[in-house]
């Protein structure tokens, strides 16, 4: 007897970091030793269905010992064998496995936007019944594969992250922009949808570890420059002195970095667009037509505000005091005092030559 002690049975070192370890050998010779440690349990599989287990400590493959291992005897090898497949469960918890990727498309209710979320993080898993977890996953699932279970687990926490996710923010209790605050009762929302799934599984997740909820790049750009744009709005009472601003500070930074040329028209352009939202009525989504007055000066004819009055340089297009639209300033005849076109040369009523 002493020659069939000298097998061990034990999980090796480099597969003490797994959640299941199973014995590669279905022949267990009899009398062998079976070293559990303190986070283990050993467990007898004959047929899908578990026929003995063994806690923390040192046992003797035997009969005496186990006797429900009677039953298991290979008479085929004289009796020396127990034929039967044998697990290592690890009972301790199981932190840092990662998890992540594509949620859902959804509408954000606050900007009406449809964006897309993702998902990176950490999570903990524990067995909760080591018998339920291998008669349930050994006929389906490679157990000798030790990233199998926990892909498992990662793709169920994933799928219940999306519903839990989905539901809050369409409910509106959770907003896109922000849901790191929210971690707290994503966390507990997620677990508990979870663990309903995994109970059947004999896992559960105790807890998650570090994650977050993200925007896809492109998405968080868009939400950002809307949201700018509709506080800029409010603050400056409708959507057309919005851009009047905006093409003002555009000019600013244009000039600032040394691309001044054509400024002065651009920044004509801007005070111009300032002057006609002044008139524009209340609903600033109506559209306004340009008047015929921001046409060109005919050139040598010193332009004059139609709005207040002033002279312009005779390159001007709009008004360099208060951005109002220009017309040609009317000659007349020096002798009769007829109205005279820009371009005539001679008066049509006296013939006198018009003055340049």
């Amino acid at each position: 007897m002493a020659w069939f002690e000298r097998e061990f049975i034990a999980v090796p070192e480099g597969r003490k970091n797994q959640l299941i370890y199973k014995w590669p050998d279905v022949n267990i010779r009899r009398y062998s030793r079976a070293i559990v440690n303190a986070d283990e349990i050993a467990l007898f599989v004959k047929s899908g269905q578990v026929v003995a287990a063994m806690g923390p400590g040192r046992h003797r493959i035997d009969a005496d010992e186990l006797p429900v291992l009677g039953a298991l005897v290979d008479t085929l090898t004289g009796n020396n064998f127990y034929r039967a497949e044998l697990y290592f469960v690890s009972t301790r918890e199981f932190p840092g496995i990662k998890f992540g990727g594509r949620l859902a498309d959804i509408a954000d209710p606050v900007s009406e936007q449809v964006v897309t979320l993702r998902v990176f993080g950490e999570f903990a898993l524990s067995v909760r019944d080591p018998a339920e977890l291998v008669t349930s996953l050994a006929g389906t699932t490679d157990l000798s594969v030790p990233a199998t279970v926990e892909s498992w687990s990662s793709d169920l926490l994933l799928k219940a992250m999306k519903i839990a996710v989905t539901q809050g923010i369409s409910r509106g209790d959770w907003p896109v922009l922000g849901l790191s605050g929210q971690l707290e009762p994503i966390e507990a929302a997620v677990v508990r949808q979870t663990n309903l799934t995994l109970y059947e599984y004999g896992l559960r997740i105790p807890r998650l570890g570090n994650f977050d909820i993200t925007l896809a790049p492109e998405d968080a750009d868009r939400i950002k420059r809307l949201a700018k744009d509709v506080t800029y709005i409010r603050l400056a009472g409708d959507f057309q002195r919005y851009a009047a601003g905006e093409m003002a500070l555009g000019a600013g930074q244009g000039f600032a970095n040394g691309h001044g040329h054509g400024g002065d028209g651009f920044l004509g352009a801007a005070l111009g667009l300032n002057a006609i939202q002044q008139q524009a009525p209340t609903n600033p989504w109506q559209r306004q037509a340009i008047p015929a007055a921001a046409q060109p000066i005919p050139s040598g004819t010193p332009p004059v505000c139609t709005s207040c009055g002033t002279d312009n340089p005779a390159n001007a297009r709009f008004c360099m005091n208060c951005g109002g639209p220009l017309a040609p300033r009317p000659r007349h005849c020096t002798e009769c005092g007829t109205d005279l076109t820009a371009a005539a040369k001679f008066c049509g009523s006296c013939g006198t030559a018009a003055a340049s």
